[in-house]
């Protein structure tokens, strides 16, 4: 039987995106599957989850600055709240990522991590982890 394992993050920044590869591949190590899925997922609707480049910290940047201009931080927006433009850029973005395993290993490309993604910051912040499969 598989349980859900959470990953805690303390967010520093208002928009951040922070490397959880590391983090995941633990989880799947430790879980023992040798082949089966991994799945990702943020709880929360002002942060979201994804797979990207990890080899160069400008991809990130590149991609926080261009939502910026898609969504930007003030805006006509109605949501009391002021975080509209969160809302939105995590919607974009996505709550989920499912990833496979195969040999034990998340099965990604050479230049892929995992990213949990923070549209509403600082906050503590939880993703939470699923790996299901044989072992």
């Amino acid at each position: 039987m598989s349980m859900i394992h959470k990953i805690s993050v303390n967010t520093r920044s208002h928009v951040e995106f922070i490397d959880i590869t590391g983090k995941v591949r633990d989880i799947i190590a430790d879980s023992g599957v040798i082949s089966g899925i991994c799945y990702i997922y943020v709880p929360h609707t002002t942060a979201a989850v994804m797979i990207n480049e990890h080899a160069d910290p400008d991809v990130v940047e590149d991609i926080a600055a261009q939502l910026d201009l898609m969504v930007p931080q003030r805006g006509n927006y109605r949501h009391s709240e002021g975080n509209s433009a969160a809302h939105i850029k995590a919607s974009i973005i996505g709550e989920s990522k499912t990833v496979f395993i195969e040999y034990g290993e998340p099965a990604l490309g050479t230049w892929q991590g995992i990213f949990f993604c923070e549209f509403d910051g600082p906050r503590r912040r939880e993703i939470w982890v699923k790996v299901d499969g044989e072992k």
